[in-house]
């Protein structure tokens, strides 16, 4: 079991994993917005075995993990969450490198943070309705799997447990940096720190809709992504390991 949260650093080694698969026409733009908005981050790009640029479109703004296969979102994030361990950063916030998670929504998880610490604090769309929230299909699924999550486990209330645009604490990051999931990550990765005892929180911020590349999803249908991932949730439930 984890003990509430990881001690509040006054100034925090900020690292931002974003995870890129083919996104050369878009990772450029999103590294000059993070270098506009924040000094203090670190920013570094998992490119997950790309076929077009996106490495060196990347290398040219960033630190970038260049994977020699494609691993799929949950190795790539993985990849970010063990660089952070290693080399002592406080948090590690996860963006898309598609553009989809704009980087001035960073400051209000960080905010979130430092108000009532958590060990995960997750951007929502669905705090305040704003910006763009996907297809109704996508909705529809994500608040069965939120409830699925909210009547298993104990904890606080989640909305939006799709959400790729997530903050981990130091506590966070080393126990995913050791096992993290490889299918449908971000459910799933809620469900298992909340079965090790990991606290979680959720703060809205506005989301943008995708320009370009492809979901990390999109070769699922809803309803059986749907399915697969409510299975995964059960399968935690009745899990003792932590």
């Amino acid at each position: 079991m984890y003990a509430p949260t990881a001690p509040v650093v006054e100034k925090p080694r900020i690292l931002l994993v974003i995870p890129c698969y083919n996104e050369e026409t878009s990772i450029g733009d999103l590294l000059g917005e993070i270098a506009a908005v924040g000094a203090e981050y670190h920013p570094l790009v998992i490119d997950d075995g790309s076929s077009d640029s996106t490495g060196a479109v990347a290398s040219a703004h960033a630190q970038v993990v260049r994977l020699i296969e494609n691993l799929g979102i949950g190795g790539a994030v993985q990849t970010g969450l063990k660089y952070a361990e290693r080399n002592g950063f406080d948090i590690c916030i996860q963006i898309d490198g598609d553009g989809q998670h704009d980087p001035r929504e960073i400051s209000a998880l960080l905010d979130c943070y430092r108000q009532q610490p958590h060990n995960i604090v997750i951007g929502s769309r669905f705090l305040d309705n704003a910006g763009f929230r996907s297809t109704a299909s996508r909705r529809l699924g994500s608040k069965l799997i939120a409830s699925a999550l909210n009547i298993f486990f104990a904890g606080n209330r989640i909305t939006d447990p799709t959400s790729g645009m997530r903050l981990l604490d130091r506590r966070a990051i080393n126990f995913f940096a050791r096992r993290y999931p490889l299918d449908f990550p971000e459910p799933i990765s809620l469900a298992w720190a909340k079965r090790a005892g990991l606290t979680i929180s959720e703060t809205p911020v506005e989301m943008r809709a995708r320009q370009t590349g492809e979901s990390s999803i999109e070769g699922f249908k809803p309803i059986a992504y749907m399915i697969r991932v409510l299975g995964y949730i059960l399968l935690a439930r009745l899990s003792n390991k932590h």
